[in-house]
C-alpha cells in the first residue's frame, strides 16, 4: 500500500484546513452566493457592494490573509499567490449617467462594452480605447492606466477619472476626487489610484469624465517603412493636425506586410470631413480611408493584439523619441507586436522574452531616462521585475509609506517595485 495516500503531507493538510476555514468565514460574511473557489481551489469572494468589499478586506487584515485582486481575468493573469481572491466582477453596475454634467459613476467590475452601450443610450462617450478585450473591466483599465490610441487626442487614463472610491487593505472606504468636472479636491489621491496596479487599495467605484458621442468617426491609414511613417507623423504634428488618434502599428500587429500609420478623426461631421480633406493633400503619403464597417474591427484587432503574448510593457517615450525607442526594442526584444503613439509618444510591446532580456531593456531604457512599465506578465516575471522596477532615490521610501497607509497589514499581493 502507498502510505503517502494514507498519510498526506502535513503541510498540504494544513493548507487545505486554512483554505476551508477562510472559505467558511467568507460565506458567513457574504452568504453562499458571494463566495466560491477559483480553479485552483482558492476561496474567491465576489462582493456586490463597496461596503461588502470593505468587510472582506477588514477580515483579511485582521486574520493576516493575503489577497489577490481580480477584475474579469482578461488582462493580468490570475496567478499571484494568495490566501483568497477578491473579485470585482459582481460590482458591475453603471450607477448613474449625467449628460448635463458630462459625468458617469460606474462600479469597477463593469465591462467596457456594457459601459459603452449604456453611455450611447444617453448620447455620451468615454474616450478610452485600452488594449485588451471589450469585456475587460473599467476598474482594470484605471488601476493599470492602460490607455489606447485615443490618448493622442484625449489624454491618458487619469484625464478621464474625476474621482473614485477605494477599499483599503485594512477595510476602510476612501473617497477620492469628486463627481463633477470642476471639482479637483483630492486629485492627487485619485492619481495615486490611477496606475497604482491595486497597490494602494481596491477600486470599487469610479467617477468618469464623458464627452458627447461623436457624430463622425473616420480612420485613414497609410502604409510604408517605419522611418517614412514616423517622419510623416512628426510633420503632421508640426502642421497642427489634431486627430483623436495617430498610431503606428507594426506589420505583425496590423496584419499587414508593411508598417501602418492610422489617423482617426472623431467629432462633428463638418470638422471631421475638413480634417480628412486636409490630410489627403498633406505630405507624400497615400492615405486610404477605411470603410465605415471596417473601422471598429481595425481598432479592435489592434487592441486585442496586446494579448498576443504573455508579456506586455510600455515605454514612456516622447514623440520625437519613438524611432530610437523602437530600435531599442528591436535590439533587446523584437519588433513583433508593437504600437506607438506616433505623434505624442508612448510605445506598447507584446511578446515573450526571458527575464534577463526584459531586465536589459529596462536598464537600457533607464539610461535614456525612458520609464518602462510592465503592464501584464506571469507572476514570476512581475515579482522579479515589478510593474515599475527600481524607483529613483528617495521615491521608494515615499511609495513604501503610502502603501503602509493604505495597506498597513500588507494584505494586497502586488509587485510594484520588483524583488531586485
Amino acid at each position: 500500500m502507498d502510505r503517502r495516500k494514507e498519510h498526506p503531507h502535513p503541510h498540504a493538510s494544513l493548507g487545505a484546513l486554512v483554505s476551508d476555514a477562510i472559505f467558511t468565514r467568507l460565506r458567513a460574511l457574504l452568504g453562499t452566493t458571494g463566495v466560491e473557489r477559483d480553479p485552483h481551489g482558492i476561496p474567491r469572494a465576489t462582493p456586490e457592494s463597496s461596503d461588502a468589499l470593505t468587510l472582506v478586506c477588514r477580515l483579511a487584515h485582521e486574520e493576516g490573509w493575503k489577497i489577490r485582486v481580480e477584475g474579469r481575468g482578461t488582462w493580468l493573469p490570475p496567478d499571484a499567490p494568495a490566501d483568497l481572491v477578491v473579485s470585482t466582477r459582481a460590482l458591475d453596475q453603471v450607477v448613474s449617467v449625467s449628460p448635463a454634467d458630462l459625468v458617469a459613476t460606474v462600479q469597477a467590475g463593469a465591462t467596457l462594452e456594457a459601459l459603452r452601450r449604456r453611455l450611447a443610450d444617453y448620447g455620451m462617450w468615454l474616450a478610452l480605447d485600452p488594449p485588451g478585450r471589450p469585456e475587460r473591466s473599467i476598474g482594470s483599465v484605471v488601476a493599470t492606466a492602460t490607455a489606447g490610441p485615443l490618448r493622442h487626442g484625449f489624454g491618458p487614463v487619469r484625464d478621464h477619472v474625476l474621482g473614485c472610491s477605494v477599499a483599503t487593505g485594512d477595510g476602510r472606504l476612501v473617497n477620492a476626487g469628486g463627481k463633477v468636472v470642476k471639482n479637483v479636491a483630492g486629485y492627487d489621491l485619485t492619481k495615486l489610484q490611477v496606475g497604482g496596479f491595486g497597490g494602494f487599495g481596491i477600486i470599487s467605484e469610479i467617477h468618469l469624465r464623458l464627452r458627447a458621442l461623436p457624430r463622425a468617426d473616420v480612420t485613414l491609414v497609410a502604409r510604408g517603412t517605419r522611418d517614412a511613417l514616423t517622419a510623416a507623423a512628426r510633420d503632421l504634428m508640426a502642421a497642427d493636425f489634431l486627430p483623436g488618434a495617430l498610431e503606428l502599428l507594426s506589420p505583425a500587429l496590423a496584419a499587414e506586410p508593411e508598417w501602418v500609420l492610422a489617423a482617426r478623426f472623431v467629432g462633428i461631421d463638418a470638422a471631421v470631413q475638413a480634417d480628412v480633406r486636409r490630410l489627403g493633400t498633406s505630405g507624400d503619403l497615400n492615405w486610404l480611408p477605411l470603410p465605415a464597417d471596417r473601422t471598429a474591427s481595425f481598432w479592435s484587432v489592434a487592441a486585442r493584439g496586446s494579448l498576443g503574448g504573455p508579456v506586455t510593457l510600455r515605454l514612456g517615450v516622447l514623440g520625437d523619441g519613438v524611432d530610437e525607442a523602437i530600435d531599442l526594442l528591436a535590439h533587446d526584444l523584437d519588433e513583433g507586436l508593437v504600437s506607438a503613439g506616433a505623434g505624442q509618444g508612448m510605445i506598447r510591446w507584446t511578446g515573450d522574452a526571458p527575464l534577463e532580456r526584459l531586465r536589459a531593456l529596462r536598464r537600457a531604457a533607464a539610461s535614456r531616462e525612458i520609464p518602462m512599465t510592465l503592464e501584464r506578465a506571469p507572476w514570476a516575471t512581475r515579482r522579479a521585475l515589478g510593474h515599475f522596477g527600481a524607483y529613483r532615490e528617495g521615491v521608494g521610501a515615499i511609495v513604501g509609506r503610502l502603501r503602509g497607509t493604505f495597506d498597513p497589514g500588507q494584505c494586497l499581493t502586488v509587485a510594484l517595485e520588483g524583488a531586485d
